[in-house]
């Protein structure tokens, strides 16, 4: 039966919809209703950090999407893991903290007319929820000044960021090559410009994963005016006619126990589902492409070209090294002994290859001379193993992931059906552009010279994938699409733009088009790609949503 409206109805606690949910409900006079599909975050593997490794591809954690068969990486499908639990993929995913570039924010601001996207104006809602370590213990103890540190963090939010407890030599082996390759050392990626060779700053406590709800929705746990709804997954939204004519977005049908549910909303309906699951709702709600709602069967009722197009992804290709005289984490877990010592000093420490982030060393850099700004971006990890989520090889070995942060390849997300509980149609559509795979076989090659330099000759890396009997372009860009995967970060699909861009799904202010009380706040909104991880970049975008929510009312 329906609820008594809520002010507020937040479609998806993941990333954005927890910080949503946390800064709606700070006024009390405003009832805030949070779903999630998925259940509780209360399975341990979301929480200690290597446990990713058994939550992408579980039914408990993850969607379980895959892509359509994709031309560009020779007809092959792709896992494709979203979150499905509370936090969403802040449950799930690799835990980076990475804002991108400052050119990124300045060219939204560009593409959309609205400043309030420029780098500048973004740095006060990064800042807004950071916790961030270097400001934990006042001055610099080298300089005795923080002000380089305080004017691009926070210290004082609710989203934890830490170094990582771990050291690997063959990691500052790669460091210090890639330092002889001309990449120079950093040691703050998120200063707006990210290029050079360091450790990634992870979203991490004492050694455990800080998600979105433990960062959002444990310290208000006591709020009466929230409510969390878990396994309630919309089927669809729903729309009145006001007595202006305008189309308005009332609420949502709810699947939930089994029965069909309608919930209400006073003020807004804010979708926060991501770059997949944001789409496939108002596309099953009618709103999207009218030739695709026609032939689901269903009725139009705001058509918009834009709704599942512009998906954009970042694609990484695994270079894989077997080494020598080195401790890796192939040779330690291959063992009882070495699974048991890992074991423990996670348990006494909170340290140690249990702590780790998928990837511990990053380097961004420029695949050609001519490239402008750091257009690559390195996943650097002690460990190779054919793909996530299977066995280690049974060889030391150390893995050097080359993704291109500006792929010009555009693929879409579309229903299949108008059934909710069908997966929705995923197509990247990687590797469909010269330059895409001009940059693939540059991003393998710069990998090779690294590996080359003589910080890392002392390991005598082999190169075992792709193989080095491959050098020319064609060769290279065929062989990214053998064995290259996706880094889960699917932005795009729903894009911000200008008034008399066709193809925009929102405007500046995250409004969905020709609809009253219905935002869009997640990743899907970006109308290109951040240079980086993504999860950061979208913490920022909810910030700034949730105070023009309350501004409205």
């Amino acid at each position: 039966m329906p609820r008594d409206p809520f002010d507020y109805i937040i479609v998806g606690a993941g990333t954005a919809g927890c910080l949503l949910a946390n800064r709606l409900s700070a006024d009390p006079s405003k009832q805030v209703l949070l779903l999630e599909a998925g259940k509780k975050d209360n399975y341990i593997w979301i929480h200690v950090p290597v446990g990713y490794l058994y939550c992408i591809g579980n039914p408990r954690t993850d969607w379980l999407y895959q892509t359509e068969p994709t031309p560009g990486l020779n007809g092959r499908s792709l896992r494709y893991p979203r979150g499905k639990t509370l936090g969403g993929c802040s449950s799930i995913n690799g835990m980076i903290y990475m804002r991108g570039q400052a050119r990124d924010y300045d060219n939204w601001a560009r593409l959309t007319g609205d400043d309030d996207w420029t780098w500048q104006n973004a740095l006060p809602d990064f800042k807004a929820h950071e916790h961030h370590y270097r400001l934990d213990g006042g001055a610099d103890p080298q300089t005795g000044d923080n002000s380089r540190f305080s004017d691009l963090h926070g210290g004082g939010g609710e989203l934890r960021i830490e170094k990582q407890r771990l050291r690997w030599d063959v990691l500052e082996a790669f460091a210090a090559a890639a330092n002889e390759a001309g990449i120079e050392s950093t040691e703050d990626f998120n200063s707006g410009d990210n290029a050079g060779v360091g450790y990634f700053e992870v979203t991490q406590k004492s050694g455990w994963r800080w998600n979105g709800p433990k960062a959002f929705l444990r310290p208000i746990k006591n709020r009466k005016n929230l409510t969390v709804w878990i396994e309630s997954q919309v089927e669809r939204l729903v729309f009145e006619t006001t007595q202006s004519g305008a189309t308005r977005c009332t609420g949502a049908i709810v699947r939930r126990g089994g029965d069909a549910v309608t919930v209400r909303a006073k003020s807004e309906v804010v979708l926060s589902a991501g770059a997949i699951g944001s789409p496939q709702i108002l596309q099953l709600s009618g709103v999207g492409p009218a030739a695709l709602s026609k032939a689901q069967g269903l009725d139009v009722v705001a058509d918009l070209a834009g709704v599942g197009e512009n998906l954009q992804d970042h694609l990484q290709i695994r270079a894989v090294f077997k080494v020598k005289n080195a401790k890796t984490l192939n040779t330690i877990a291959n063992s009882m002994v070495g699974k048991a010592k890992i074991g423990l000093e996670y348990v006494l420490k909170r340290s140690g290859p249990m702590s780790m982030s998928p990837s511990q060393l990053g380097a961004f850099s420029r695949s050609d001379p001519e490239r402008a700004h750091a257009n690559l971006e390195y996943h650097v990890q002690p460990l190779s193993l054919d793909a996530f989520g299977e066995d280690l090889h049974p060889f030391p070995a150390m893995t050097a992931s080359v993704c291109n942060l500006n792929p010009t390849s555009r693929g879409h997300v579309r229903i299949k059906s108008n059934r909710f509980d069908d997966a929705p149609e995923i197509s990247p559509n990687y590797l469909s552009t010269d330059d895409d795979r001009h940059v693939a076989a540059q991003s393998l090659r710069q990998v090779r010279e690294i590996m080359s330099k003589p910080a890392m000759q002392k390991y005598q890396p082999q190169e075992w994938k792709p193989g080095v009997e491959f050098q020319s372009d064609d060769e290279l860009a065929k062989l990214a699409g053998d064995i290259a995967n996706t880094i889960f970060h699917p932005t795009g699909t729903a894009k911000m733009g200008r008034a008399d861009d066709p193809t925009a799904v929102v405007d500046t202010r995250l409004r969905v088009r020709g609809i009253e009380g219905l935002r869009v706040v997640d990743a899907s909104v970006m109308p290109e790609i951040t240079s980086g991880n993504t999860n950061a970049p979208t913490l920022m975008i909810a910030e700034k949503a949730a105070r023009w929510i309350k501004m409205a009312g």
